[in-house]
Order: structure tokens, then C-alpha cells, then sequence
């Protein structure tokens, strides 16, 4: 599995992991769609497969070279380095084009996961009836999720635990897109803005010396709630990674049916033209809008009229495309290299 990087490898896989988190981060997006179509999807798998009970009696006997080498930790640790980065940089700009130029965004991602199917689809030849089937089961889930209407925030440490392992989903299996289920479960603005903003914020104070945030209740609140969810999503990273691991050895042309069928129902939840609805809820504790209510947000679909900003979008959907196809590229080159 461990294989000889170049420097150019090396930069290339922490910006696969910059896309993994920011595509994380975004509702209706799955990070692993990026693993996917960047050809890494599968060495992800089963290097978190490796984070096992060999691997810990390495870690615990120290002998850590013999970890890091088990776990492919140079492979892991580069693209988690990008992911981490990403939370604190591409994930905040993302935001703010979100909240500017949120059309566009959405046109881009749309884009995106059209070329995704296309990739994917194009070297799998295997239909059969099984296949079918899990395509359509997978088409029809993702459909049925992405019109789901969200629940009421939840700060129960046990729920949020259960939130962590539900929403790493979306890195371990492409079209599921976990900050999506974050939305449904009604903990996305609290888990992925709130808390990781919280933790932004304290970084920042204590990097200048102020520790004021041991006496900020409130803070400290988020920052137990963002420990709570990081452990749940650690251990739903490596427990799906395990499952997954088997399906695709056992049965790989179903599951690649059914991420197909997933990734193609999931075009309905990042559908560019959408009016957004706001549906608020009172939250004492936690940081609130204007009104002191919580915002939670669904959205409502509509064909666009044909003008300047539709075909300006039609534009960022084409070069969403564009980007899956000359990332495709660039995978089949590398592999031709290390030939």
C-alpha cells in the first residue's frame, strides 16, 4: 500500500484533502466523492482499516515507526493535515461565498457531482440484476433523504456522539453527504459553525496569551461538545472503514451501483436554483441570531427562468465538470508515472 511520494504527491494529497474537508463542510456534498473521483478512495478505506487491534499493540508496545508504517500513516496524515487546514481556511471562505454568491457555489458543486457519475460510471461495466437494484435503492435513498425536513437542535453529549459517527459518513462513502444529515439531525449550525468556531476563536486568544475562555461558560460548553462529536466521528471513521473494507472486497460491483445511485440522488439537495426557508427555534444557551432563536435551514426547489444569472450558473455547472474531468486526468498520469 505504501508507495514512493514525490514532493509533488505529497503537496497534490493535502490539497485532496483541503477538498475533502471543504466538500465535508457543505451540505449535500460528500467528501468522499472527492476521494472517489481523485482515485485515493479506495487506499483511504483500507488504511483506516488498518486502525485496528494490531495496530494499537504496536502503539502501545511503542513501537511507533511500525504503527505509522501499519496504519499507511504518511498517506493518512497528509490528507488529514488538509482536511484540519481546510476547517480553519478553504471551509471559511466557503462560507462566505455561501452567503454571497451562494448560486454560483451550488452551480459549481452541482457541476461537480455530475462529473463525478460520469467518472464513475464510465470503467463500470458489471450490471447486473444485483446491480441494478442497488443502483436504484441507492438513487431512491438519496432522493428521499435530500427531502427530509430537519429536526430541533440537540446538545445532549450522547446525541452529539451519535451525530460524530453518523456525519463521517460522507468521508467514507461518496454521495452520503454527512453535514447534509447534520442538517436533518439538527445539529449542523451548532457542530460544524458554532463549536468550530468556538475552537477558532480560543486558538486565536490563547496563541496571544489570553485565557479568558476558562471562565466563558458558554465557550467552554461548545468546546466540550466539539470533543464529544470529534471522538464520535473518529470512531464512526474507523468502524465504517472496517464494514466498508469488506463490502468492497466481497461485493464491490453492488456497493459501486450503489454509491452511483447515491451520488446521482444527492443531485437533488445541492439543485443550484433554490429559494432558502428559514425555521427557527428558541436555544438559550448557545449563540443565537438577532431574534435569540436558532436558525435551521431547508431549502425549496424551482426551475430557473433563462437570464444573465442562469447562464452564469449553466457556466459554473460546466466548469464543475471541467474540474472532475481534469482531476481524472491528472489521476490516470500519476498512475502511468508510478507504472
Amino acid at each position: 500500500m505504501q508507495s514512493t511520494r514525490t514532493l509533488g504527491d505529497k503537496i497534490f494529497l493535502v490539497i485532496k484533502g483541503l477538498g475533502m474537508g471543504a466538500a465535508n463542510k457543505v451540505p449535500g456534498v460528500s467528501g468522499g466523492v472527492v476521494a472517489f473521483v481523485a482515485g485515493f478512495y479506495e487506499e483511504f478505506i483500507y488504511s483506516l482499516q488498518r486502525v485496528n487491534k494490531n495496530a494499537l499493540k504496536l502503539l502501545i508496545s511503542g513501537r511507533f515507526r511500525s504503527f505509522y508504517r501499519y496504519i499507511n500513516g504518511k498517506f493518512l496524515s497528509l490528507l488529514f493535515l488538509g482536511m484540519i487546514v481546510s476547517y480553519f481556511s478553504v471551509s471559511k471562505i466557503l462560507d462566505y461565498f455561501l452567503k454571497t454568491h451562494e448560486l454560483y457555489v451550488w452551480s459549481l458543486f452541482f457541476g461537480m457531482i455530475i462529473g463525478s457519475i460520469y467518472y464513475i460510471n464510465k470503467d463500470f461495466n458489471d450490471w447486473t440484476y444485483k446491480s441494478v437494484i442497488a443502483l436504484i435503492i441507492g438513487v431512491s435513498l438519496g432522493i428521499a433523504i435530500s427531502f427530509l425536513d430537519p429536526a430541533k437542535e440537540n446538545d445532549n453529549l450522547f446525541f452529539v456522539f451519535f451525530c460524530g459517527i453518523v456525519s463521517v459518513s460522507g468521508m467514507t462513502l461518496p454521495g452520503f453527504s454527512g453535514s447534509f444529515i447534520l442538517i436533518l439531525l439538527g445539529n449542523y449550525i451548532l457542530l460544524l459553525v458554532d463549536s468550530v468556531n468556538a475552537l477558532y476563536d480560543t486558538f486565536s486568544e490563547v496563541i496571544i496569551g489570553d485565557f479568558s475562555f476558562i471562565e466563558n461558560e458558554l465557550r467552554v460548553k461548545l468546546l466540550k461538545v466539539l470533543g464529544v462529536f470529534t471522538l464520535g466521528s473518529v470512531v464512526g471513521l474507523v468502524s465504517f472503514s472496517h464494514v466498508l473494507s469488506y463490502v468492497l472486497k466481497n461485493y464491490k460491483s453492488i456497493t459501486t451501483a450503489s454509491i452511483i445511485g447515491f451520488i446521482v440522488g444527492s443531485l437533488g439537495v445541492v439543485w443550484p436554483w433554490k429559494t432558502t426557508i428559514f425555521k427557527t427555534t428558541i436555544k438559550g444557551d448557545f449563540l443565537l441570531d438577532s431574534r435569540g432563536e436558532k436558525i435551521i435551514k431547508n431549502y425549496e426547489r424551482f426551475i430557473p427562468e433563462f437570464q444573465y444569472e442562469t447562464y452564469i450558473a449553466i457556466g459554473f455547472i460546466i466548469l464543475g465538470i471541467i474540474v472532475v474531468l481534469a482531476l481524472e486526468r491528472y489521476g490516470q498520469q500519476t498512475t502511468k508515472t508510478h507504472a
